[in-house]
């Protein structure tokens, strides 16, 4: 499978954006201003400079905002699809899953990146030759890009980069691979010296065997719960940010300040 078959992006816009109130009581959280840019136009920008000549963008909260305002920029010079979830707001895997069942996703890899992340110092089109690069029995199902910066709760990694698990220190809780991901267990630190945190970037590529494997799911779970689950049979590879590269989640106002 060769990187330049990744041609989809799917943006997800979906969410409250309850962290950036009173803000998004007004508008959604994908037409938020990052330096005086929406976060959307910001990424669409990224996404057609980086090679992208489709995205899809799935949409709940003030829905028709985020439509229009696409639409009235015609796509940024990409070809656009809405994924319709007005009807019920899915998280992060339930939202990439309604995009597979609606016929909008699975045929070829996509590139799936959160409209709140602010990546600078990233080559997407890189990350997709690395992640997807190589003989398709070397591939992972998927491949998240993740980091060393600080964060609330980490991905846990192998030394070869292969997601093992999931902790949140602040709470004490732990999640393995496998059907243990389904509950989380309590664990005092240290965390084991085979295991290490990295923060997840909200940045991340399926192949179309992880993409199929969305399908027996639920209609809402989160994505991170999907790639726990699938990486006890399926190779689920974390790779990290480049030196000098910047992730950051605009998640409330001060952030955007």
């Amino acid at each position: 499978m060769k990187a330049d078959r990744l041609r989809t992006a799917m943006i997800l816009a979906a969410g409250l954006g309850t962290r950036l109130k009173p803000l998004t009581d007004t508008m959604p959280k994908a037409l938020v201003p990052y330096e005086g840019v929406p976060m959307i136009q910001r990424l669409m920008l990224q996404l057609k400079k980086a090679g992208f000549t489709r995205a899809v963008i799935n949409v709940h909260h003030f829905a028709d905002m985020i439509e229009e305002f696409v639409r009235s920029h015609d796509g940024f010079g990409i070809d656009v699809a809405f994924s319709d979830e007005r009807d019920l707001l899915r998280d992060t895997g339930g939202g990439i899953r309604h995009a597979v069942m609606s016929g909008l996703l699975g045929e070829e890899p996509v590139l799936v990146h959160n409209v709140d992340i602010i990546a600078s110092g990233i080559d997407l089109r890189a990350f997709c030759r690395q992640a997807l690069g190589g003989p398709d029995d070397t591939q992972a199902s998927a491949s998240l890009l993740v980091s060393s910066r600080t964060s609330s709760r980490y991905l846990l990694t192998d030394s070869d980069g292969l997601l093992r698990g999931w902790v949140h220190p602040a709470k004490g809780l732990l999640k393995g691979t496998g059907p243990a991901a389904a509950v989380p267990a309590e664990y005092t630190a240290p965390l084991p010296s085979s295991l290490i945190p990295r923060a997840f970037s909200g940045i991340h590529i399926l192949t179309p065997t992880a993409l199929q494997l969305l399908r027996p799911w639920p209609e809402t779970f989160s994505i991170i719960d999907f790639y726990l689950t699938v990486a006890a049979s399926h190779t689920v590879r974390c790779m990290d940010a480049p030196a000098g590269a910047v992730i950051t989640d605009i998640g409330k106002p001060a952030q955007l300040r």
